[in-house]
Formats: C-alpha cells, structure tokens, sequence
C-alpha cells in the first residue's frame, strides 16, 4: 500500500517540459526515460467505481506493472494499492475485489477501457542520486470499451513526490504552469475519458438553502462517506479503522433519531444502522481491552509480572480479535450490508424531508439540541432516584448513551461548545465502565489461567489498578455532572 502526492497538468500537444535543473532543493535531474504503459480498467457496467473517484486498473510496462487499485483522494492525499500481474488478464485479483465491494455490492467488474500510454520520465535527484521527485509526460490514447468503442487522445503531466516534501512538488508545478500547464481538469486520465459518466447523481435539494433539511442532509451525507471510506481499510484490519466505521454508524443513526421531524419514516434504516455498528462492535472491543492491558504492562516493574499473564492478555486477546474480524469480513460481504448501503444513498440522493425540513435552520434545530440534552437530565434523574445501588449503576449506562446522541446533534448542528459538553459527561461514565468492562475480562482470564495451574497474582495487580481507575471516574463524576450541567443552561439559554 502507498500514499500518493501528486499534481496532475493539462498541457497542449505542442508543449516542451522545462528545464528542471536549478529547482530549489533538487541537486541533479536525470532522464527523460521513456515507457510504454498500457492499462486496462475495471468497474461495474454502470461506473459504480468511477462515480465515486476509485480507480481499479491492471497495466503492463514501466517500473510498476501490476494491478492497481486507488481510492479517493482525502486531504490531498491518495492511498493506492498494488498486487503483482496475475496471468488473466480479464479477472481481478479476489484480494482487490474485495477492497472495493462497498461500491461494487455484489455487481461483476468487468474491463470498461484502455489506456496505452507513452510516457516520458524526468527525475529529480539529490545528492546521493535518491529520486525526490518524478516528472511524467504522458500522450495517452483512450478506448472505451461497449457496443460502439470511443477513443480519444491527449497529452498531460504529473509531478509525484517519491522522497522530496512538499515544497519541492510546489515548485515544480510553479515552474510547469510558467511553461504554459494548468490544473488538470479531471482527476485521473480515466474520468477525463468517461468525460462525467458514472458521475454520482447530486443530492435533491431541500426546501431553500439555509433550511433544517439542507443543514441535516449535508452532515448525513458526510457520514456515509465517511462509513465508506473506512470499509477498505477494515477489510485490510487498519489502525483505528473499526472504530471510524463505527462511529460513522452511531452519527448516522442518532441524526436519524434525533431528526425524525425532518426526515419521515427511517425507522427500518435506523435499524440496520444499529445492527452494522453492533456487527463491528466485538472487534472494536477487542481492540479497546487488548490496548488498554498492553498500556498497564507497560507501566509495571518486571517483578509485578510472573507467568505467561502477557501472553493470555496479549495474544489470546488477539487472537480473538482475528476471529472477530473474520466474522466482520463476512458481513461486509453480505447482502444486508449492501441493502443498507443502497438505503444509505437512497436517502442521500433523495431525501424523505417532512415539511419541517424545508424552515429555516437556526430554530427548529436548536430546538432538537435541547431536547436531546433533556434527554441526558432526565436519564441522570431516573437513575440517581433508584435505591438499588446495581440497578443504579445499569441505569448510569443510559446516561452515557443519552449525552453520547446530545454531542453527535450538537456536533451535526455545528454547536461546537454543546458537543464539547456532552463529551464530557460521556467519556468520564465511560472511563468507570471501560473499568468496570477491564475488570470482567481480568477476572475470566484469572479462571483460565487458574485451571491451566498457572500463577494468578498480575491479575489481581492489573484488577487493583482498574479498580482504581474506575473508582476515580465514579467519584469524579458528580463534579462533572454540576459543571456540565450549569454550562449547559447557560449555553442554551443564549441559543
């Protein structure tokens, strides 16, 4: 897997590539070295890849033949990933399918054109002769495959870091722009010959433009791009990737619920939402609890560790965490997580807006805000008014749950300071109940190693310290709670 960082020029078939020796930064340019490169491309017959700017091509000649598979560009930056040529050339590599099944949802991919491309290559060099930057010339010619097979031709240049920064890569594309470049106008020699098709539709707009519906829809649309950019990196077990999808999840379904006056009936959405979050949940756990041990371990004196208590905490964990994202694999192959992405972009590109949707944002909405945070107060009341202490602690759970659907309205409404608040009250319950969870799991680990005859005294070392931990969130908790809660009115009251 890479990271591409390139700037891509338009430039008319006459153009000459400047002279690039001189650029601040480079020591020596080499080249140009010339290559034939020919590329296949693959997506589903209606451009389900390509209307979302994912590429998926297999190419002979150069220095990187083999399959490619590149994904949406997110701050600048394109994460692309490579396998070695494979001897048909008419069938994906199963490893890369998979990446992209998000998109595909269970539609054949299938060669869709080509790209043969003669290509010209300047590298810039530093001292040592490492390559810092890579300058190609590419007269392409296009064919799009079908019924009536199109082909185009054109030239253009891209500029790709290989090991210099970005200062470099801006000083180049200033010295190709003074030569007579300009921008590319399309983000990939595939889409400027698609020429727009398998563009995705654009959203149907609410009412007018600052209404409820408008404000709700753009944070909702962001949130399923943001659940489907996380899904290749789940499949491919990515740092922090589970917990992304996840929370994409949660923001979804709580917009969703909190906003019911402005989209009608997504009751049944709402609920495949619940069901995909609690599907990535175990692993996500998994990884939670795994961590949390190895940051404790981290911490003791060597003489505080005796037997394998590492092991069990760190590879059985683990383990159980392969299991778990074996079973988080063949849901995200299913054909209910694909229905739930059809209703995703359903609702995305036609929204079910009531006539609420349609008013001015700035009241209606705010009005949500409030409610979701009397939400929070009231579950706090409930619970604080039982006498059972075990059932008062259950009862806590809700709270958290409760202030955790207040940040994300906030956060949704842009209400910064809000969803700042109700953080609070979220994480500090949630510190007493990831100890309470640590705890649990300490105690099943002790039994095992116990049976297996094995020494059991770090368990009881590592329960003290989350007991601990736990007890001083528990006991912080009531200060937070007054603070917030006053913050709060406050907050609200000048809303």
């Amino acid at each position: 897997m890479a990271i591409e960082i390139e700037d891509k020029f338009d430039v008319p078939v006459d153009f000459e590539i400047p002279g690039l020796a001189g650029v601040r930064g480079c020591e020596e340019v080499a080249g140009p070295r010339s290559h034939q490169l020919v590329a296949i491309y693959f997506d589903t017959p209606d451009l389900r890849l390509a209307a979302r700017g994912i590429t998926l091509r297999r190419r002979r000649g150069g220095d990187d033949a083999g399959w490619h598979l590149k994904l949406p560009k997110a701050k600048g930056v394109r994460q692309e990933i490579t396998h070695p040529l494979t001897r048909s050339a008419k069938i994906v590599p199963p490893e890369l399918a998979r990446l992209v099944q998000a998109y595909t949802r269970g539609v054949p991919l299938a060669p869709i054109a080509e790209l043969d491309t003669r290509r010209s290559v300047t590298l810039l060099l530093d001292a040592e002769g490492d390559t810092l930057l890579e300058v190609a010339d590419d007269r392409v010619k296009g064919t799009v495959f079908g019924d009536q097979p199109r082909v185009d031709r054109w030239r253009e240049v891209e500029a790709e870091l290989v090991g210099g920064d970005a200062d470099l890569l801006r000083r180049v594309g200033k010295r190709l722009r003074k030569a007579g470049a300009t921008t590319a106008g399309s983000a990939s020699k595939l889409s400027r010959l698609l020429d727009g098709a398998g563009a995705p539709a654009a959203p149907a707009a609410p009412a007018r433009t600052g209404s409820a519906g408008e404000v709700v829809l753009d944070y909702l649309a962001r949130q399923v791009t943001a659940l489907l950019a996380q899904d290749p990196r789940v499949r491919q077990a990515e740092d922090d990737a589970v917990h992304q999808m996840r929370v994409a999840c949660r923001r979804s379904r709580s917009a969703l619920k909190a906003f019911k006056a402005i989209f009608a009936d997504t009751g049944p959405l709402q609920d495949e939402l619940q069901w995909l979050g609690n599907e990535l949940g175990e692993v996500r756990d998994l990884e939670v609890i795994r961590a949390r041990f190895a940051r404790l371990f981290r911490g003791l004196p060597d003489e505080l560790v005796i037997g394998p208590v590492q092991a069990r905490l760190g590879s059985d964990l683990e383990a159980r965490e392969q299991v778990a994202y074996q079973q988080v694999g063949e849901t995200l192959g299913s054909p209910r997580y694909f229905a739930l992405l059809d209703a995703l972009d359903a609702l995305v590109a036609a929204p079910p807006f009531t006539k609420l949707a349609g008013k001015p944002a700035t009241k209606p909405l705010v009005t949500v805000a409030e409610k979701q945070w009397a939400r929070v107060t009231a579950a706090y009341d409930t619970a604080q008014a039982m006498d059972d202490e075990a059932e008062r602690e259950t009862a806590m759970h809700d709270v958290r749950k409760a202030a955790k659907r207040a940040r994300y309205t906030a956060e949704a409404l842009g209400m910064s300071e809000l969803a700042g608040l109700a953080e609070s009250v979220q994480e500090t319950l949630g510190r007493y109940q990831d100890g309470v969870v640590a705890q649990e799991t300490l105690a099943q680990e002790a039994q095992t190693a116990r049976d297996a005859g094995e020494d059991t005294f770090t368990y009881g070392v590592l329960t003290g310290l989350e007991r601990a931990a736990a007890e001083q969130a528990h006991t912080r908790f009531p200060r937070v709670w007054a603070e917030t809660r006053a913050a709060v009115a406050a907050l609200l009251e000048t809303a």
